[in-house]
């Protein structure tokens, strides 16, 4: 599945916003949010729950509407939101769906790119988003970020499980 994402948004110069779909998206530099994300960490520890939150909510709100206004399968939703993602800017995105669960792997996120060094994984707002799509496709699931290129991986991989 192929969607036009660059070709499709459109730039409303009245509102001064960007439209896909009658869904608005916003561009914003990943340091931007990994600002945020750190001084999160600094001030509380909260910095995953809070941006892994956000992106859940965007995650299953685009799967649900994605899926009823274009009629995508489980497996066409998945491929869909990945190809998003990638056109996005949020890396290339690589997938697999089996029976129970799915494994993404995001290589060149600007997430871990932009964080530098880690000792855990850093794409909490991408495996947010991940987890929203996993409600969508099995009902209720859980997550987790395996890999991370903050980290040292290769690339960054987050899974996601029915429960």
């Amino acid at each position: 599945m192929e969607i036009k994402l660059v070709e499709e948004i459109s730039y409303d110069k009245e509102s001064g916003g960007w439209y896909y779909k009658d869904i608005r998206y916003l561009f914003i530099r990943p340091e931007t949010i990994v600002g945020i994300q750190k001084k999160v960490n600094e001030i509380c520890g909260e910095a995953k729950e809070a941006l892994f939150s956000g992106g859940y909510t965007g995650g299953k709100l685009s799967a649900e509407k994605f899926t009823k206004e274009l009629g995508l399968s489980e497996e066409e939703i998945l491929a869909f939101m990945c190809y998003m993602g990638t056109q996005l800017g949020w890396g290339r995105m690589e997938w697999e769906l089996h029976e129970e669960k799915f494994v993404i792997r995001v290589h060149n996120s600007p997430f871990a790119e932009a964080y530098g060094k880690s000792d855990e994984g850093v794409c909490h707002l991408i495996e947010g988003v991940f987890a929203g799509v996993g409600e969508i496709i099995f009902g209720k699931a859980v997550s987790e970020e395996r890999l991370c290129k903050a980290k040292g991986d290769a690339y960054c991989e987050i899974v996601v499980e029915r429960r």
